[in-house]
């Protein structure tokens, strides 16, 4: 269903905090310096790194799985996580901002051409 490539290098620990990374605060920081994440759209997501306690880490490129649907790549990731939940260190989801700037930007747009 995706891809998996395994990789062994050291990856830096992102905050629990519910919290956009500085990286990603960088692209559009009046906006994603403020935000919590609760829940990340998987149409969203461009890549998924997992670190396992071993120090092995396996990167899902979702960007190369664009025929399978949402739903499917949202119900295999879920499988995975829980399959291997106990074994998982740390997940980072490597997000497209390009694509969340435009869409909050669209529906910013059409939500105030609605309230005129």
């Amino acid at each position: 269903m995706f891809l998996l490539r395994r990789k062994r290098r050291k990856q830096k620990k992102v905050s629990k905090s519910g919290r956009f990374p500085p990286e990603v605060v960088r692209h559009w920081p009046e906006v994603f310096k403020d935000v919590e994440i609760q829940t990340i759209p998987v149409e969203y997501l461009v890549s998924v790194r997992v670190e396992f306690k071993d120090g092995k880490m396996w990167e899902i490129d979702l960007e190369k799985t664009a025929k399978a649907s949402n739903e499917d790549l949202e119900s295999s990731l879920a499988t995975f996580f829980d399959e291997y939940s106990e074994h998982i260190a740390n997940i980072d989801f490597r997000l497209d901002t390009q694509k969340v700037i435009k869409d909050v930007k669209n529906r910013t747009r059409q939500f105030l051409k609605k309230r005129k």
